[in-house]
């Protein structure tokens, strides 16, 4: 049975993509906790800002970078509304890092769904701050190097230090049971929001397929046995 906090629509993602996985844990975790009305979401440019076709509840579209700022502002003038982000890490880990950061030391009672597929999907498969060491990008044709790029950003463990910070998990969609526990994670999240406890972050690992140059079924692999050693899963806070 479909969601009532999903839209009758055909997907626009490439094949294997785990946007529209990801785009039904939330549809689900809203309908299960019975604030469909009352829940507005806040999408950025990149893969994430077309999440208002398919979600059907309240959304508000923010320039790049900027969702946590636009995602304040509504919570601190509709106190009672159920507000979050959703959010690539082209945008949340680098375009918006300040906003990330200041939101979250603030303490801001929002939720965050931050989807981490370690590249710029919707413009063109840059490096992103999370990209892994020798992964191959557009603009790293030879892999990211720690030299010249850096170590990939956890931004989860950086968010997680911060005292204010209420909640923090690092989930995937890799797989019917990882699934399972991302669900948990972003409905857990909503409920810290609704109780008041403060800033939640829930990062879901995510295939892109397309950009990582691989097929779906290699994309969930690389996920398991590559992505995840970089980036563990589990509860950080």
């Amino acid at each position: 049975m479909r969601e009532k906090s999903l839209r009758d629509v055909d997907t626009h993602y490439c094949p294997g993509c785990g946007h529209g996985i990801v785009h039904r844990l939330v549809a689900d975790a809203v309908d299960e906790l019975g604030i469909r009305t009352k829940t507005i979401g806040v999408t950025p440019i990149g893969c994430a800002v077309v999440a208002y076709d398919y979600w059907n509840f309240d959304c508000a579209e923010s320039a790049h970078g900027r969702a946590l700022a636009v995602a304040t502002a509504i919570k601190r003038i509709e106190p009672e509304k159920i507000v979050f982000t959703y959010q690539g890490d082209g945008d949340l880990a680098a375009i918006g890092t300040a906003e990330t950061i200041h939101a979250a030391n603030r303490g801001e009672n929002l939720t965050v769904i931050f989807v981490n597929n370690a590249v710029y999907g919707m413009t063109g498969g840059q490096m992103a701050p999370t990209t892994l060491l020798n992964q191959k990008t557009a603009t790293t044709p030879r892999g990211r190097s720690k030299e010249n790029d850096g170590l990939p950003l956890k931004i989860s463990e950086l968010v997680a230090r911060l005292p204010a910070v209420y909640s923090v998990e690092r989930v995937s969609c890799d797989s019917p049971q990882e699934i399972r526990k991302a669900k948990n994670a972003i409905k857990a999240a909503f409920q810290n929001q609704i109780d008041k406890k403060g800033f939640s972050l829930v990062e879901v690992l995510s295939m892109c397929p397309t950009y990582w140059n691989m097929s779906a079924v290699e994309s969930l692999s690389w996920i398991k046995n590559v992505m995840c050693k970089e980036f563990p899963l589990g509860k950080i806070k």
